[in-house]
């Protein structure tokens, strides 16, 4: 750049570039609370980190107001913040995928980024960190929800 540059900050491929780079990030594995006097990992050292993933980067480009530990309630603040169900996917949306059950016998919620192309980012239970994979996670697990900002923000 040279002295008098007009610069305009393009957002969405920063975001979209963000996000990506945190693939295989341990940055979100870990949020500590005191749980009947006890300390605690409420995110049981990354298993239970997409909420967390998520909203933390929106948050970070000022697209919602708080970093959340559950999907319900970075659903809450996307639609505070004016995201807006869509039926469509486009680079940048959040992706709700269905609920299943795991393990436990409890039922979990999951939430990501698509990327575009049929990429997703999401937090890999196994792995304990952010991974890049296919939006439908190769047909095992079905969208319940797509959230949009208007195009103008993004």
């Amino acid at each position: 750049m040279t002295p008098g540059s007009v610069v305009k900050p393009l957002l969405l491929d920063s975001y979209l570039s963000f996000i990506k780079n945190c693939v295989g990030s341990n940055a979100f594995r870990n949020f500590y609370a005191q749980v009947n006097g006890k300390k605690q990992d409420v995110l049981k050292d990354g298993v239970l980190s997409c909420a967390f993933f998520v909203s933390s980067v929106l948050v970070i480009f000022g697209l919602i107001k708080k970093a959340h530990r559950n999907v319900a309630n970075t659903l809450k603040d996307l639609e505070e913040s004016g995201w807006k169900k869509v039926k469509k996917l486009k680079p940048g949306a959040i992706i709700v995928w269905e609920d299943i059950k795991v393990s436990d016998g409890n039922w979990h919620s999951h939430i990501g980024f698509y990327l575009g192309k049929g990429r997703a980012v999401s937090n890999n239970t196994p792995t304990r960190v952010p991974i890049e994979h296919h939006y439908t996670f190769h047909s095992k697990r079905k969208i319940s929800m797509i959230y949009c900002l208007p195009d103008s923000v993004l």
